[in-house]
């Protein structure tokens, strides 16, 4: 349940620290390697990103 809390919160735009206080984790390295993995969703997010940024 804490590896979907945090995965779900990086997919609703959560910032690394913000998972990692919410985590309780003293050293942001740890939530890094542990739970910052890319999902479908974010990469699509970043693509449309990327998007807005060209048509600008």
């Amino acid at each position: 349940m804490r590896h979907i809390h945090a995965s779900l919160l990086f997919v609703a735009g959560a910032s690394i620290k913000e998972v990692q206080e919410r985590l309780g984790h003293s050293d942001i390295q740890k939530t890094i390697n542990i739970y910052t993995h890319v999902t479908d969703h974010l990469k699509e997010q970043t693509a449309e990103k990327f998007q807005r940024y060209i048509d600008l």
